[in-house]
């Protein structure tokens, strides 16, 4: 796939996110596409939208625990950008049409915010600790411009790893004050208990994955900056979410995080 049609894809993916459509899935046509060529895709996406005056804020990392593969079908990590306009702060109310989500749902995560740069390859867990300033609870609103989530990985990362917006809690914690793998989260819909997860679904620790993404991104040459938030994976089954609906989740030791939707 040579550069314009990179740009091609990359422009068919932006026009879907500002018209509030879906695309036919990439790795569904005649043309054959790489997970290399889908990361360049997503710069082409991205670029687009900062071009729109929106600014990269951080990273994230999706698709990394068994259930959410399993539900999607996609059975290794994506990878992508998040960035101004995507962040709502806890118990914000997110108009689906406003930020044009098409078929949104929702993941419960741990975000990271670092104090320092990182930049792979070789980062260790070692060293994701000791670039990261803290932790906080979070709400991951993913969405796809694919059509029906019929996602192999080279959509999914094309897509900018299907990310929607974010929700971040109030709180804030070192991590070096918690036993990250062993975090229990638990998720509540509309005032009713959905789903429960470990920080270990996140690929054994969330450390790991946030060193993961550092990094396969780092073979890119793109590094995590100080201040950047990562978001570093779901602990729980992604739940579709519609106007009405209102999740929030409780990770203890480390505080609670909810979001209510509307038209």
């Amino acid at each position: 796939m040579d550069k314009q049609q990179r740009d091609q894809y990359g422009d068919e993916l932006y026009h879907a996110l500002k018209q509030g459509k879906t695309l036919q899935p990439f790795s569904e046509r005649a043309l054959p596409i790489t997970i290399e060529d889908a990361y360049h895709i997503s710069q082409r996406f991205i670029a687009r939208r900062v071009e729109d005056g929106d600014t990269i804020v951080g990273k994230k990392i999706g698709v990394t625990s068994r259930p959410v593969q399993q539900m999607l079908g996609v059975h290794q990590p994506d990878f992508g950008f998040i960035t101004a306009s995507m962040q709502f702060a806890d118990q914000a109310e997110i108009s689906l049409s406003a930020n044009r989500l098409i078929q949104p749902r929702a993941e419960g995560e741990i975000a990271f915010k670092l104090k320092a740069d990182l930049q792979g390859p070789g980062v260790t867990e070692v060293d994701v600790l000791a670039a990261t300033e803290c932790v906080i609870p979070c709400f991951e609103i993913v969405d796809s411009r694919i059509d029906n989530w019929r996602i192999k990985i080279e959509d999914t990362v094309s897509d900018n790893a299907s990310c929607g917006v974010f929700v971040l809690g109030d709180n804030a914690v070192d991590p070096r004050q918690l036993d990250l793998p062993n975090l229990l989260m638990k998720v509540s819909k509309n005032g009713q208990p959905l789903s429960e997860g470990f920080g270990s679904a996140v690929q054994g620790d969330p450390l790991t994955a946030v060193a993961w993404l550092a990094n396969t991104l780092g073979v890119f040459g793109i590094p995590f900056k100080a201040g950047e938030i990562i978001l570093s994976g779901s602990l729980v089954p992604l739940e579709p979410v519609v106007a009405g609906d209102e999740m929030s989740l409780t990770i203890e030791g480390l505080g609670s995080c909810s979001v209510r939707f509307s038209e």
